[in-house]
């Protein structure tokens, strides 16, 4: 069995070629679009050999509701879902998007706090997997059931209270576009502005034009300008849970650990009592 190396230090990505050298690997595609058109479409027009099609809305998130637009699903459905995929407990998983892994992180993170130890982000996704001049396919491969066993409480995740504390005692990036974080549009939740406290961190910030991410020193230092070091406590959140889980990517590639508030603003909104900043 293929395996990634169980050091730490060898940190939560892989490249295009890295992967192309990976014999026994899960694979899933997570490409997904606000508004559409739907990822499986992109999916069905090319990709990795060997790609499982992974769906943000079904499969890594349970539905809409008063717990945000992309609430964290129930164990025993995750591990459904991942059991569909292929996902198994001794076998390497690798997940790509083609939006600067901003989707692909949900992926990630889901399976790292369900408890799964080899997950890796494809950085810079299929466009850097076509760039390095790599073979796409539209075969859907046949998939034999994994047997993954999902076990909650991999990640630390806050809840809107402690989201609230930690603005406060800590650091709570908001990892929405900037404009979104003071209030001036809000084009998907129904009130705009930020929690208060919280500090404006566009998580696009951590990627290069290429959309690959920058580099360890890089991020630290993005990071350490925002607040958040050694021995700070930080959190992320953003619209629904999907682009701060790269915030929480990209803390990692950074060596600095950090909570999710998978509720994020969507269900920061949804009790009106609840306090708004904006500006």
């Amino acid at each position: 069995m293929t395996s990634f190396p169980t050091n730490p230090s060898a940190g939560p990505l892989i490249t295009p070629e890295g992967l192309a050298a990976l014999g026994d690997v899960t694979l899933l595609d997570v490409r997904w679009r606000l508004g559409g058109p739907p990822g499986i479409e992109l999916y069905r027009e090319g990709h990795i050999p060997g790609a499982v099609y992974c769906d943000l809305d079904t499969d890594l998130a349970a539905p809409p509701g008063a717990g945000g637009r992309h609430p964290l699903p129930e164990a025993e459905a995750f591990q459904s879902a991942m059991r569909r995929l292929g996902v198994r407990d001794d076998r390497p998983v690798v997940v790509y998007d083609d939006v600067g892994s901003t989707v692909a992180a949900r992926a990630w993170w889901a399976l790292r706090y369900f408890g799964h130890q080899d997950v890796r982000v494809l950085d810079g996704g299929l466009s850097a997997w076509t760039a390095a001049r790599l073979p796409t396919t539209k075969e859907t491969p046949s998939v034999k059931e994994g047997d993954f066993t999902a076990r909650p409480g991999g990640m630390p995740v806050l809840t809107a209270e402690q989201a609230a504390a930690l603005a406060a005692e800590g650091v709570l990036l908001d990892a929405r576009a900037a404009e979104r974080y003071r209030g001036e549009v809000e084009p998907v939740d129904p009130v705009a502005g930020h929690v208060p406290g919280a500090v404006s961190a566009p998580t696009m910030d951590n990627v290069g034009p290429d959309g690959r991410f920058l580099d360890p020193a890089a991020l630290r230092a993005r990071f350490a300008e925002l607040g958040v070091g050694e021995g700070v406590q930080a959190g992320a959140y953003c619209g629904s849970g999907v682009t701060a889980a790269h915030e929480v990517l990209a803390l990692e590639v950074a060596g600095l650990p950090a909570a999710l508030y998978v509720g994020s603003w969507s269900n920061w909104v949804a009790d009106p009592s609840r306090p708004v900043a904006t500006g």
